[in-house]
């Protein structure tokens, strides 16, 4: 099977290394990629955000699946351009993946479907922010009711902060703060047929005992040892299920990735939101633990064949991974340092790129990802940071405490 992965960030980096293990990948090809996939895979440029020129580069390459990574290209429509080429691809229809383009959208979605989420206004003046704001109290949430690369929500207990967050964004969606851990779950369908991946939770503070901004994430770890038991199967019948078939009956079926970011509340999970792909950095860690052939997963929910997939198959213990971030993250991150130590398996490359004269260099905001396995999550975390220890990079910070709480069993519904 040859495969092109568009996309360049660390969850693409995992995505790859996910899909050259698989034996029945003779070639992974990726667009435009990064330094760490040029370890494992043939780099071609692309505007991943152009459906046409995506489409071109999977007709000339003779890819047999696209797998698509980020979200913007899906918004755009860059899956239905490379099925109309007659390719199998992985990832929703344009407008399929408004599940995560709108916040406004989603949340009709929940409405209709009978999903447990947050109560929600949208908001496209000031005035209306503010009304609901009121309706609400502290703790605020706002988020940008469109695509904003991970950074556009905030929540914050200072009203003024909140009502300048929607101000800056134009239209937002306010809704009530639900309290509780929160977890990530990852949903592989082809539209009817679903499978669940291993639930994670990410870290999006960027400092440590959550303090300071949101960021697209500061690390993430899996399994959840204190996740209530039957969860999964709880989100499935009344999440996962309903949603897909309140798309189909809309006539636009989601196939692809779903992902559920959820709240695990008193009252039970109820839902955050709704990404169209796969998230970072969780599946980091997610894709670190599934030892089922990941290409061949994501062909059969590409070409609707996932009911016939055998279950999925994970091995024992725990994964962790810790973002190192650049000096300046996530306010103004400073780009160009010169990064030591990356190189070596189990660090997988989010914001890097190769200088001219062949050093390896910061790129983003997020690095690079130390992405370990262990026994137990004490076991993943030492790993982890013993990868972190050897990375150098002047400036950098990272949290120390990613899975802490967890591995002490100091996490509680």
């Amino acid at each position: 099977m040859r495969v092109l992965l568009i996309g360049s960030g660390g969850r693409e980096h995992a995505l790859a290394i996910g899909l050259v293990a698989d034996p029945d990948v003779e070639q992974l090809i990726a667009a435009p990629g990064n330094p760490g996939i040029a370890q494992i895979a043939e780099l071609r440029e692309v505007t991943a955000t152009d459906p046409a020129s995506v489409a071109a580069l999977a007709v000339e390459t003779g890819a047999d699946l696209v797998v698509i990574g980020p979200e913007a290209p899906l918004v755009a429509g860059v899956a239905d351009a490379v099925r109309a080429e007659g390719i199998a691809c992985f990832g929703p229809s344009g407008p399929a993946a408004q599940l995560e383009g709108s916040k406004t959208f989603a949340k009709d979605v929940m409405s209709a479907a009978g999903v447990p989420t947050a109560r929600a206004f949208t908001c496209s003046t000031p005035e209306e922010a503010a009304a609901a704001l009121d309706e609400f109290g502290p703790t605020y949430v706002v988020k940008d009711d469109g695509l904003a690369a991970g950074k556009g929500v905030v929540v914050t207990d200072d009203r003024s902060a909140a009502l300048a967050h929607a101000t800056e964004c134009g239209r937002v969606v306010i809704e009530e703060y639900l309290d509780g851990p929160e977890v990530s779950l990852f949903v592989v369908t082809d539209g009817e047929a679903a499978l669940p991946l291993m639930p994670a939770q990410d870290f999006k503070r960027v400092g440590d005992d959550d303090a300071g901004p949101n960021t697209g994430g500061m690390g993430a770890y899996t399994p959840l040892p204190w996740a209530p038991d039957g969860l999964v199967e709880q989100v499935m019948a009344e999440v996962v299920h309903p949603t897909l078939a309140e798309m189909r009956k809309r006539g636009t079926p989601f196939a692809g990735l779903l992902y559920v970011g959820l709240a695990i509340t008193g009252k039970g999970p109820r839902v955050i939101e709704f990404n169209a792909r796969f998230g970072d950095p969780e599946t980091q860690v997610v894709l670190a633990m599934l030892t089922t052939p990941l290409a061949g997963l994501l062909r059969a929910a590409a070409t609707g064949e996932l009911a016939a997939h055998p279950p999925l198959t994970w091995r024992d213990g725990s994964a962790v991974t810790v973002v190192v971030a650049s000096e300046g993250y996530p306010e103004a991150p400073r780009t160009g340092g010169v990064l030591t130590g990356a190189e070596r398996p189990g660090v997988i490359h989010a914001g890097t790129a190769r200088r001219a004269d062949g050093a390896l260099v910061s790129s983003g905001g997020r690095v690079v990802c130390a992405t370990a396995t262990g026994t137990d999550l004490a076991a993943a975390r030492d790993a982890a940071y013993a990868l972190v220890s050897g990375i150098d990079l002047a400036g950098s910070h990272h949290r120390s405490d990613i899975a802490l709480a967890a591995a002490e069993r100091r996490v509680h519904v």
